[in-house]
C-alpha cells in the first residue's frame, strides 16, 4: 500500500500547476491532502481533470470558508470514514479525516491531519496544544487496541533541530516550541508510534518538506520538516520506503509543501 500525503495549499491552485498530474502518476493507493479549501464539488472536479475521478474520497470543510480542509482519497471504498477528532470545538475545523481500510493485513486506519500553525504565548497556541491533546488521546487509544495505523499530514512542528534548517532562528517561535516538540517526544519516544520517514531514511539535517514562497529560502533548501506519516508500531513494521517528492527547480513547486510517500507491505 503506497500512501502519498501532501499539503496542496489550495487543491485549485495545485491543479493548475500540475500538482494533481503529479500526484495521480506516483502510483499511490491513498492521497491524503491537506489545505484542501474547496467544495466537495470543487475537489471531485479537480481530482477528475487529474484522471482521479473514480477514486473514493472522504472530505471534510471547514467552517471558515476558505481555509484548512482535508481529505483522503483512496482507489478502494473504505469500510468507515469518521470526521473530526476529539471535542466539539473541532467537529467542523477541516482538520481531522480518517477512513478505515480492509488489508490482507487486516483493517488499517488512515488519517489524513492539518494543523494549525499556531503562535506563541497566544489563543491561538493554545487551541493548537488542544488539538494535539486530543491527536494524543486518538493515538493512545488505537495503540492499547494494537491497531494498524497511519496519521499523516502538516503538523506544523519541526520535532528535532535536524528537522528545520535554521533551528537557532527559531528558537521560541511557533512550530520549534520545546511544548510543541514534547507532544512528538510523547508519541514517539515515549508511545507507540514510529515516524515513519525518519525511520527509513535515517539522520538529517532534512530532508526537509516546506520551504517558504519568499527569497531563497527553496534553492538554499532553507526548509522545515513538518510533513509526516506516523504509523502504530505494528503498522510500521511493514513500512518498507520513505521519499519526499521535492521540485527540481523552484518553478516546477506546485505547493510551498513537498509531498511524503511511504510504502507498507500489507501483502496481496
Amino acid at each position: 500500500m503506497r500512501v502519498i500525503t501532501a499539503n496542496v495549499n489550495g487543491i485549485r491552485a495545485a491543479s493548475r500547476r500540475g500538482g494533481l498530474s503529479w500526484l495521480a502518476e506516483q502510483g499511490a493507493d491513498v492521497l491524503c491532502l491537506q489545505e484542501v479549501r474547496a467544495s466537495d464539488a470543487q475537489l471531485q472536479q479537480a481530482l477528475e481533470v487529474a484522471g482521479l475521478g473514480g477514486w473514493h474520497v472522504a472530505h471534510t470543510e471547514a467552517v471558515d470558508k476558505g481555509r484548512a480542509g482535508v481529505a483522503v482519497v483512496s482507489r478502494v471504498d473504505p469500510v468507515r470514514v469518521q470526521v473530526g477528532v476529539g471535542p466539539e470545538e473541532f467537529a467542523q475545523s477541516g482538520r481531522w479525516v480518517e477512513v478505515d481500510h480492509a488489508t490482507p493485513h487486516g483493517v488499517v486506519s488512515i488519517v489524513s491531519t492539518y494543523v494549525h500553525t499556531g503562535e506563541a504565548e497566544t489563543a491561538r497556541q493554545l487551541e493548537k496544544y488542544r488539538f494535539l491533546d486530543a491527536v494524543t488521546a486518538r493515538l493512545e487509544r488505537w495503540a492499547a487496541l494494537g491497531q494498524l495505523a497511519v496519521v499523516t499530514g502538516d503538523l506544523n512542528v519541526a520535532h528535532r533541530e535536524d528537522d528545520l534548517k535554521n533551528w537557532k532562528g527559531n528558537l521560541g517561535k511557533a512550530g520549534f516550541l520545546p511544548e510543541e516538540r514534547a507532544y512528538l517526544d510523547r508519541w514517539f519516544e515515549y508511545g507507540d508510534w514510529v515516524d515513519t520517514h525518519r525511520e527509513l531514511h535515517g539522520p538529517g539535517p532534512g530532508p526537509y518538506t516546506w520551504w517558504s514562497w519568499r527569497g531563497k529560502a527553496f534553492d538554499n533548501d532553507a526548509g522545515w520538516r513538518i510533513d509526516y506519516q506516523i504509523a502504530s508500531r505494528p503498522l510500521a513494521k511493514v513500512a518498507t520506503a520513505a521519499t519526499v517528492g521535492r521540485a527540481a527547480t523552484y518553478d516546477q513547486r506546485w505547493s510551498d509543501h513537498a509531498a511524503v510517500t511511504v510504502d507498507y507491505d500489507l501483502g496481496t
